[in-house]
């Protein structure tokens, strides 16, 4: 059984469902300072949090990834128990396999190797390890990337490792990802019986205009790296459940993920001026989760491709697609930021799984990566 492997069923038996670390985060500390590491608790609102690094010096790789996991849902849709990793026809079962478990074990496993063929290497590598990556994301990586910058620190090269491949390990990897904003609109109206309307003011009614504007209306263009933004409504809740009453108000809930060629603030004034428009009555909380990135360039992009390419044979796609990440607390940071990890068809679902053969050439792609980016002649 190879490290990357034995690591990574060692940690799906630990049923680390968000916030819980279930001892993941301690299994990892223990075993980077076998190889060098100073291990750091940067642990804040029940979230725990870890920062290990060897080296002082520039420049400074991070590997970025989280060992909560979702919940497995109704353990009868499993062929195996979420949390007993099985390997089978090939493959590793179990919750985290994927998402990301996995990862987390290729890359702990790629830096205990390279430090011990290169102990003098160059430049500085760091382990970050969160709880808060499935949950609300506050006190996690953000949290984490602030006490950072405080101190003064700075991360040059992040390599996350959330699940990116899509149907060959390599075959694509994120170099940016959209902004993420999300409003609660409640449209004010008045309730009364529909045989008299005039006496009611229906909330639907009011805001159907303002919704239609909103569907059509392009907020960009997007440019060469991200498609146009994307606004999306994703709940409407309205009525008493009966057939005769005109409702009070209705809730509504949409979602946009945005380009860089756009602001989140020019989205909300935006939005605001069309339901002013229309009249709408109506009160409105705004959430942002996270604005866009993305590393147009650089060498980490470079020693990614050559990598992946080097044990695959095939050249990765760049991508900016998907859902957010922990990478969008780095991205600010001024550090380039990618992703890259295995397939991503089972994330989230029953029977989450990944290859073995996928998790061992990733553990020699991350150590590809590592000396193609540490000048490792001293060591």
């Amino acid at each position: 059984m190879s490290a990357t492997l034995e690591l990574a069923r060692e940690l799906i038996q630990r049923p680390s469902v968000t916030p819980e670390d279930a001892g993941c985060q301690t299994l990892i500390a223990e075993r980077l300072a076998a190889a060098g590491f100073g291990a750091e608790w940067l642990s804040t609102g029940g979230v725990t949090n870890l920062w290990a690094q060897r080296g002082t010096g520039r420049p400074l790789f991070c590997f970025l990834g989280h060992t909560d996991v979702v919940p497995s849902g109704p353990e009868s849709a499993w062929q195996h128990p979420p949390f007993q990793p099985i390997v089978e026809d090939g493959c590793l079962y179990g919750r985290g396999a994927a998402d990301m478990k996995g990862s987390v074990a290729a890359f702990t496993a790629a830096v205990e190797r390279f430090v011990a063929h290169h102990p003098k290497h160059a430049g500085a590598i760091a382990v970050l390890l969160t709880s808060d990556e499935e949950g609300p994301a506050v006190d996690g990586t953000r949290h984490v990337v602030e006490t950072l910058a405080e101190r003064g620190s700075a991360i040059d090269y992040c390599l996350v490792g959330e699940p990116s491949s899509q149907a060959q390990l390599g075959d694509e990897f994120k170099v940016g990802r959209r902004g993420s904003l999300t409003g609660h609109l409640t449209v004010h109206g008045e309730q009364g019986h529909v045989a008299y309307p005039h006496q009611a003011d229906n909330p639907i009614h009011g805001f159907a205009p303002a919704l239609q504007e909103l569907v059509a209306t392009e907020w960009d263009q997007g440019d060469d790296d991200f498609p146009p933004t994307s606004f999306q409504i994703s709940n409407i809740q309205a009525g008493t459940g009966a057939d005769n009453v005109i409702p009070g108000a209705m809730e509504v809930v949409f979602n946009l993920r945005y380009a860089p060629t756009v602001s989140a603030e020019d989205l909300q004034q935006r939005i605001e001026a069309i339901l002013h428009h229309y009249g709408v009555h109506y009160t409105i909380s705004w959430r942002h989760s996270g604005g866009p990135f993305a590393t147009r360039g650089g060498a980490l992009i470079e020693a990614v491709e050559q990598a992946v390419t080097a044990h695959t044979g095939r050249c990765p796609r760049r991508s900016t697609s998907g859902g957010t990440s922990d990478g969008r607390f780095m991205g600010p940071t001024g550090a380039q930021v990618v992703e890259l990890g295995p397939l991503n068809a089972t994330i989230h679902k029953a029977n989450e799984h990944v290859a073995v053969a996928d998790l061992e050439a990733l553990e020699a792609i991350y150590f590809d990566i590592l000396q193609r980016l540490l000048d490792c002649a001293a060591g």
